[in-house]
């Protein structure tokens, strides 16, 4: 046995592992780390959601089962690899999707099915809490769910005792505890800064706002507490360790780091977490960050403002579509490369078609392409239609076809980075960028630099994600010394080794994706017939 090997079994068997779980829009990530935070072992669960009477959603059965399946996994890797069971876990933090609206009553019983992110439904409520607030308020955020079922006239609602996110569910199931990250937090109800907890004004306003229903609660009541990185949030109870392990092998006790959302574990992933640090994370959504110093000088609805794992001030430019539609694409060239009696693995694929968009026009060639899976706020579309079109004149070939799809998948984020770094002039040295869009080197992150014309890195751990991100935070509240912040952390024990490749922007690729935008904005009334029209 090698003395690597031997070093590992011992760290798992004296239980000074860090465990992090993550639940994306498709896939439950599990990553076990070291005592050193290196991944030693990881486990997966691939679910989509539903959608239902309209709605965007996940049932909680499928939330167990694939919690479950992801951990089951990630032992099974860490049995194949080191011989020895996985018992005992020093630390644990969960992590899922940001925002939705999860409602339980005083039995604990879901009042009605969870409304993911992805809902476009809340557009009357954002418009009278951004109003009242003075502040952006998106359809995603719960408070928007909460508010739009009390003007839905909802009989729900007056029966909520509890109300959080994905990522605080899971963690109130495993330790008892109704708290969550300030980050996740942040994607619920506007966080005050200096406190980094909810704002209390904008608490008042909103039960004033709400009296006259003479509901039993009031808002702050039936949220989670907000804390910040590093604060003890529980530990695993007896019934948290057979729910997340149904084999029994799993002891309590572990302790658990605040929940958080995928926002904030992206800005651990890409070490994101500073004043005038960027990162971008592309997969199903694409959300773009740039941590501020200081307040924005007006409301812009199509920006969020959350806040990092320590409560500082983030801008977000959040889009519900990104590289979807775009996946659906590259699974017709596999079924026609795979009818013509050929066979291709999907990873040669990806590249092939990728890289073959650089080849393209710096326009597209005057293709027009939408990704719109679902609604999407910045550009006010509360449903979405996938759409191409090309006029009779265009330059239509594969290069062009490929470039469209990839440059339109940043189309919506583009926007409200543009309100962002033209319009507020916030300045943007470096953003980093993760998940499936950059997976193919050196593609995903030359489109990306043109779309913000600034350099673009991408990082060995961040093909890693979320689910490492939120690993690292539970080994911080594990292992951090008194007075240690998390960018202090994270600079020394994480990423004191840094190995990124950069790309900076091409004035040429900038140049063209901005002939495409103004294309990609001046005909969303072709997707808004779409929308319209094609039921």
């Amino acid at each position: 046995m090698s003395e690597a090997k031997s070093k590992i079994q011992a760290i798992i068997n004296n239980g000074k592992t860090v465990l992090g779980i993550e639940m994306g829009s498709t896939r439950i990530k599990a990553v076990l780390l070291d005592n050193n935070n290196k991944t030693i072992a990881t486990g997966e669960h691939g679910w989509t959601n539903s959608y239902i009477d309209g709605v965007w959603t996940y049932s909680l059965e499928e939330v167990w089962e694939g919690i479950q399946n992801s951990y089951r996994s990630m032992t099974e890797d860490v049995k194949t690899k080191y011989d020895v069971e996985l018992t005992k876990i020093a630390s644990i933090g969960f992590s899922a999707m940001m925002h939705g609206y999860l409602a339980f009553d005083k039995g604990d019983k879901l009042l009605v099915p969870f409304r993911t992110w992805r809902n476009n439904i809340t557009g009357e409520a954002c418009e009278k809490l951004m109003e009242l607030f003075k502040y952006p308020i998106p359809q995603r955020w719960s408070i928007a769910h909460l508010y739009q079922s009390i003007l839905n006239g909802e009989k729900h609602v007056a029966d909520i005792n509890y109300m959080t996110t994905l990522a605080g569910y899971v963690h109130w199931k495993l330790s008892g505890k109704k708290v969550l990250g300030v980050g996740d937090a942040s994607g619920m109800f506007p966080i005050d800064i200096i406190t980094a907890s909810y704002n209390k004004r904008m608490l008042k306003q909103f039960d004033e706002l709400v009296a006259d229903k003479n509901f039993s609660w009031n808002l702050e009541d039936i949220m989670p507490t907000a804390l910040v990185a590093g604060e003890d949030a529980g530990i695993l109870t007896e019934e948290g360790a057979k729910l997340l392990d149904p084999s029994g092998k799993l002891q309590a006790g572990s302790l658990m780091c605040p929940p958080e959302g995928d926002a904030g574990t992206g800005m651990v992933a890409t070490n994101s977490v500073a004043e005038h640090t960027g990162n971008v994370s592309a997969g199903t959504s694409i959300f773009a960050m740039v941590v501020l110093e200081k307040d924005l000088k007006k409301v812009h609805p199509e920006l969020d403002l959350v806040t990092t794992p320590s409560g500082k001030l983030v801008a977000m430019a959040h889009s519900n579509n990104c590289a979807s539609n775009l996946d659906s694409w590259i699974g017709i060239f596999k079924e026609a490369v795979t009818s013509l009696g050929f066979d291709v693995d999907m990873t040669s694929l990806y590249s092939t078609l990728y890289n073959k968009a650089l080849e393209g026009d710096k326009d597209c060639g005057g293709l027009l392409a939408y990704g719109y899976l679902s609604g999407e706020h910045i550009t006010h579309f509360e449903e979405g239609r996938p759409l191409f079109a090309r006029s009779s004149d265009s330059n239509f070939n594969l290069a062009n076809f490929m470039r469209v799809n990839l440059q339109t998948s940043l189309g919506a984020m583009k926007i409200g980075m543009d309100i962002l770094l033209k319009e507020e002039g916030v300045k943007l040295d470096k953003m980093l960028g993760h998940g499936g869009l950059f997976k193919t080197k050196g593609v995903g992150q030359r489109f990306m630099a043109a779309a913000v014309n600034a350099p673009v890195a991408v990082m060995e751990t961040a093909g890693e994600g979320g689910a490492w991100g939120i690993a690292v935070l539970a080994s911080y509240c594990l292992n951090k010394k008194d007075g240690e912040t998390l960018e202090a952390f994270l600079d020394k024990n994480i990423f004191a080794d840094l190995n990124e490749s950069i790309i900076a922007p091409d004035p040429e690729d900038v140049e063209g994706f901005e002939i495409f935008m103004e294309r990609y904005k001046n005909c969303l009334p072709v997707e808004r017939a779409a929308v319209d029209f094609l039921k």
